[in-house]
C-alpha cells in the first residue's frame, strides 16, 4: 500500500492479539498491514452499503452518533 495513511485504535481481544501476532511471525507482514488487509476485505463484504442512497444519508444526518451502543 502506498500514500499517506491515517492514525486510528483499534481495540482487538485478547485471542485476537495473539493470532494476529501469530500470522506476523509466519508471514512478516507487519501487523499495520494485516490490518489494513482485514478493513478491505470487510468493505468488499459490505460493498452494497456504500452505494450511495441520498434519503438515508440525509436521515443519517439528523441522527445523533450511535457512540457503539447496540440497537
Amino acid at each position: 500500500m502506498v500514500g499517506r495513511k491515517v492514525a486510528t485504535t483499534v481495540y482487538l481481544t485478547p485471542e485476537q492479539d495473539s493470532r494476529l501476532k501469530k500470522v506476523h511471525l509466519r508471514t512478516r507482514l507487519a501487523v499495520a498491514e494485516l490490518v489494513r488487509q482485514g478493513v478491505d476485505l470487510v468493505l468488499e463484504r459490505y460493498a452494497d452499503a456504500l452505494v450511495a442512497d441520498p434519503v438515508a444519508d440525509a436521515k443519517a444526518a439528523f441522527l445523533p452518533p450511535n457512540r457503539g451502543r447496540r440497537t
